[in-house]
């Protein structure tokens, strides 16, 4: 079971630019599980469960994103675990 969740909204250029494929394999490589969306305003939108230090991890990648992405703003909430498993990039 995750230790924590949290929960991510990053504003900027980061639709079309492979931000959802990138997180997803980062946060698979780090163990994660959880979610990631385009939402129709431009954000991404992403939610992540798992322990402290990967999600460190996937937090200051969202804050940079992948080499086209233009990351303006990160918003993090944090929450109750749910027990996501596996993640996905949702559409």
């Amino acid at each position: 079971m995750a230790e924590k969740r949290m929960r991510v909204l990053v504003e900027g250029r980061v639709q079309g630019v492979f931000f959802r494929a990138n997180t997803k394999k980062k946060a698979e490589k780090l163990g994660l599980s959880g979610w990631v969306k385009n939402l129709d305003d431009g954000r991404v939108e992403a939610v992540f469960e798992g322990e402290g230090k990967g999600l460190q991890e996937i937090l200051s990648f969202c804050e940079i994103g992948p080499k086209l992405a233009k990351v303006e703003d990160v918003s993090v909430e944090y929450g109750e675990v749910e027990g996501l498993e596996g993640f996905k990039v949702l559409r």
